[in-house]
């Protein structure tokens, strides 16, 4: 069984019905999924879908693009305290399109860090050029997830030291991909998620298209490639590896 560690499923996101999405991940034994929140605005309607899923849990976090707002306003303790949310992402920074709104997005990232470890919670991290001052706020004090990770070894190699596990995604195999998929190479497989990122980032052979959790399986593979594992050994080992960074993910 295969867990899609990071896939959108709220309404601004997911294309068609969400039970259809289900169904067709549940064709290929992708039956557990955790849905990030990137938009302050999408919390509701994630935590109301976990509620209505038993195999979908939830991670709560306001995404860098949405820098200036006040996290302490969406993440709230009623809402870091619900059973189904385990985990605070995705956040962090991003300064691939521009770096002038830096201070803002170090606030939020950091505003909700702290909420983090006041609950210890889990983070799921996105950092997108932005690797020195990743490195520089996310100190071991923390723990959580390197998500869609793609960034240098550089950086792998700090935050493996610091504990964090780290996620891939369908960009590992993508055809330019050579240096990401050296990287995974590298980090231990017991550090290893996976993820679609669904809608984005849809994998080989589904390139172009709108991706979603059945996908997830394709960039298995390549993982499996990668790490000389059968497929279904892998499939156990990124289970326990995700009820390891997730505590609160009870997987049947």
């Amino acid at each position: 069984m295969f867990i899609d560690t990071h896939c959108h499923l709220t309404d601004n996101y997911i294309s068609g019905d969400l039970n259809d999405v289900i169904k067709r991940a549940g064709l290929v034994d992708v039956n557990t999924f955790i849905c990030p929140t990137a938009d302050p605005n999408d919390i509701e309607n994630a935590i109301t879908i976990t509620e209505n899923h038993d195999n979908i849990f939830a991670t709560i976090g306001i995404h860098p693009e949405y820098a200036g707002v006040d996290a302490n306003i969406f993440l709230t303790e009623n809402i870091l305290l619900h059973p189904r949310v385990i985990g605070i992402g995705e956040i962090g920074l991003d300064y691939h399109q521009s770096s002038q709104n830096r201070n803002a997005q170090i606030k939020l990232f950091e505003q909700q860090l702290d909420l983090a470890k006041k609950h210890n919670l889990p983070v799921a991290i996105h950092t997108r050029d932005a690797e020195e001052d990743t490195k520089a706020i996310l100190t071991d004090e923390f723990h959580g997830v390197m998500h869609c990770f793609t960034s240098s070894w550089n950086l792998a190699e700090v935050m493996l030291d610091r504990g964090f596990f780290f996620s891939a995604s369908g960009i590992l195999t993508f055809k330019n991909a050579e240096e990401i998929r050296e990287t995974f190479k590298k980090i231990p497989i017991d550090r290893i998620v996976i993820e679609t990122d669904a809608p984005y980032c849809a994998p080989v052979p589904y390139r172009g298209k709108i991706c979603e959790p059945a996908m997830v399986v394709e960039t298995a593979k390549v993982l499996a490639q990668i790490k000389n594992l059968q497929l279904n050994d892998l499939a156990i080992i990124l289970a326990d590896n995700t009820m390891k960074l997730y505590p609160k993910c009870h997987v049947k």
